[in-house]
Formats: structure tokens, sequence, C-alpha cells
């Protein structure tokens, strides 16, 4: 078993994911309650760009090596540009869950000269930022999930080995599960392992496209486990990935998925 750091965690309210009755998706911008974070032993790196500490002026995905980048504190101020305009401060307490037990982490999108293009987790999705190598601290990790979103299928890759292969549900019509690249940005583990969420959930850094919020919390776009094995092969959440729950527990205790993990979300 990989070791899995966990924090004690009270209310889990990652993104549209249930669907319940009683989680009823809302429209404020009120923070969730707070959740157990299980940040895994290595905050991890980024996933879109070719590993190489060389320019990568390619900032697509799916490769074997990805880049994570952990900011050293609880805030990251972004340019618009290399040497650029401040875009924006991300701020853990915004973005993250339990920020005071999860580092606050970015996939790398791709490099130039001294600087990083680093996704980031907030809206709109696909938004990036500016930083400078030397402003965060970069690590590597050869693990990236691929899900098949017509097929309803997650894989997880290690290199170009296949570590794990699931069927999954998907949100439902009208609230979908958006395509596009993400990453794990926080692991939480909800108090009832038998719930709505299964034993693990795992944060990314995508948004649901029609929430604003969502019992809550903000409307992120999550992996989790679930009380309803039926639904797995099924379009049927708000917008999250429902894994069954022996398949999560394996994810989180024996792949042991670094934070900054990239998830590449397939359309077609």
């Amino acid at each position: 078993m990989r070791h899995v750091a966990v924090a004690a965690l009270v209310a889990l309210a990652v993104a549209g994911c249930s669907s319940s009755g009683d989680q009823t998706p809302t429209a404020s911008g009120a923070a969730g309650p707070a959740a157990t974070p299980a940040a895994t032993t290595q905050p991890v790196v980024t996933a879109s760009g070719s590993g190489s500490p060389e320019d990568d002026e390619a900032a697509g995905v799916a490769l074997p090596v990805s880049r994570i980048a952990t900011a050293p504190g609880t805030t990251l101020t972004v340019l618009d540009a290399p040497d650029g305009e401040v875009a924006q401060v991300i701020r853990a307490e915004d973005v993250l869950t339990a920020p005071g037990a999860t580092p606050l982490v970015f996939l790398v999108a791709r490099q130039q000269g001294e600087w990083l293009e680093l996704l980031l987790p907030v809206r709109p999705n696909g938004t990036t930022g500016w930083v400078r190598a030397d402003a965060v601290v970069v690590t590597e990790t050869a693990f990236r999930i691929e899900v098949a979103m017509e097929d309803f299928e997650l894989t997880i890759y290690e290199g170009l080995d296949v570590v794990l292969e699931t069927a999954i549900a998907l949100g439902a019509d009208g609230m979908p599960t958006p395509g596009g690249v993400y990453y794990i940005r926080e692991l939480l583990q909800p108090p009832d392992p038998t719930g709505l969420y299964g034993p693990y959930a795992y944060g990314l850094s995508g948004y649901s496209p029609v929430l604003d919020e969502f019992a809550g919390g903000q409307a992120v776009i999550g992996i989790h486990g679930t009380n309803d094995p039926t639904s797995i092969g099924n379009a049927v959440s708000h917008g999250c990935i429902r894994v069954p729950n022996a398949v999560v527990r394996r994810m989180v205790e024996e792949v042991g998925l670094p934070l900054g993990t990239p998830v590449v979300m397939l359309e077609g």
C-alpha cells in the first residue's frame, strides 16, 4: 500500500456529483464545508508539456512525464505573460477544501526560458498564468488519468503502461462532465466511506460548466466513489466522475496518485 497522509474531515462538498435529492445545486459562491483532506505524500507536478527543461511550445498533454509545480506557501501570484502584468493571486483558501492540510499545486503547461505557464484551478476552465520557475518547486510524475467519456471508461497510465482501467459514471444530460485537460488539486476522505462519495474523493482543477455552486460549495469536478454501484456506466451525476468504491481505494491506497496528476477528459 502506498503511503497516504489523511487529515480528519467533517463534510464533503466536492462539485456537482450526486444525483440524490438532498444534494440540490444552488447558485451562490459561498465556500463549502470542510472535508477530510487526504493529501498524498508528494505534492506532484504538471501535465501539459514534454517534461523537458527546454522551452516547450506544445501545451498538449498525454505525455509519459508531466511536471507539477508546488507553491512554497498558501498564495501564488501569476502573470499574464512571461515578465508581464499580474493576472491574479491564487489563494489556497479560495481553491482548496482544506488549505491548511493540502499544498497548493499546479500542472505545468509549458516552459519558456525561466518562465513556467501553469494550468490554474480557477474559472473559466483552461485558464493559465505565468510564474518564474524559481518561484515554485517543480517535480515530475509519470502518472496520468485519461477519461474516455464516450465509452464511460477511465484509464490510469504510468508512463506508457496501463496501471488501472475501470468503468465510470458521468454527468447527466444538462449537467455534463466537461472535456479538456485538468489535474488533481486535492484528495479528500469523506467521514462516511459508505456515503454518496465513497471512501475517497479527488477534487480536480475544473468546474461544472453549468453550475455555479453545489451543496454549499464551489461546483468543482471530482473523481470519487459512490454508494450506488448501479450508476456506473451511466450519465447520472451533476458532472463528477464516479468509480466503484473498490477502485477509488486502489487509486489512493495502491497506485498512490500524487497531487498534480494530469486528468485528460476525451470527448470523442
